[in-house]
C-alpha cells in the first residue's frame, strides 16, 4: 500500500508549494502536480497518469476535494474509478473517508459546493462582461480578417480556397465574409 498525492492549481501564476508541503507531511511517497483548470478532467495529464497507476490498497491524497474536481459529475466518476480499483481517497484539510456512508455523503456535498462556487464565479464574470459591454468598454476581440481584401480578391475572380490560402485564414471564414454581403 502506497500513498500518492495530487496537487492542482488553475493557472500558471499560482503556487503549488503549500499543497505539495501538505501532501509530503501526510506521508505521500509520490506527488503529481499540474496547473490546469479543475472544471473538467480533460487535459489533466498528471491526474490521468496517477489514476492509471494506482493499485488496490493504495491511497490517493489531496489537500481539498476541489483540487481533484470542480464538478459533481467528474468527482463521482473519479471516486467510482478509485472504488473499483480498491483505492482509498483522503483529503488533508477535510474529513473524507470514502469507505463510510457519512464520508461519501460529505464528499458529495463538498463536490456540490465546489461546482456551485465555479458556477457563481462564471455568473459574476458574465455579469461583468455584460456591464462592460453596456458601458462600451468591452469590445471583444479585434477582427483578424481583412474583409475588404476578401471581397477584392473575390471580385478579381479568385475562389474561396485561393483567397483562404493567400490570406492564411480558413475557407469557412472566407465563406462567412462573402455571405455577409
Amino acid at each position: 500500500m502506497a500513498k500518492y498525492g495530487y496537487a492542482r492549481v488553475s493557472t500558471n501564476d499560482q503556487d503549488l508549494s503549500i499543497q505539495i508541503d501538505a501532501l509530503k507531511a501526510a506521508g505521500c511517497e509520490v506527488i503529481r502536480s499540474e496547473k490546469q483548470s479543475g472544471t473538467t478532467t480533460d487535459n489533466r495529464a498528471e491526474l490521468a497518469t496517477l489514476l492509471e497507476f494506482l493499485r488496490p490498497g493504495d491511497e490517493l491524497v489531496v489537500t481539498r476535494i476541489d483540487r481533484l474536481a470542480r464538478s459533481v459529475g467528474d468527482l463521482q466518476n473519479i471516486v467510482r474509478d478509485l472504488r473499483s480499483k480498491g483505492v482509498a481517497l483522503k483529503a488533508t484539510e477535510q474529513p473524507i473517508d470514502t469507505g463510510t456512508a457519512a464520508g461519501k455523503a460529505f464528499l458529495d456535498m463538498l463536490g456540490v459546493f465546489a461546482e456551485f462556487e465555479t458556477n457563481l464565479r462564471r455568473e459574476r464574470q458574465m455579469e461583468g462582461i455584460a456591464k462592460a459591454k453596456a458601458n462600451g468598454v468591452y469590445q471583444g476581440r479585434k477582427a483578424s480578417i481583412d474583409v475588404e481584401r476578401v471581397r477584392q480578391m473575390r471580385d478579381e475572380g479568385k475562389g474561396a480556397s485561393e483567397i483562404a490560402r493567400a490570406l492564411r485564414i480558413g475557407r469557412a471564414s472566407v465563406y462567412r465574409v462573402l455571405a455577409a454581403n
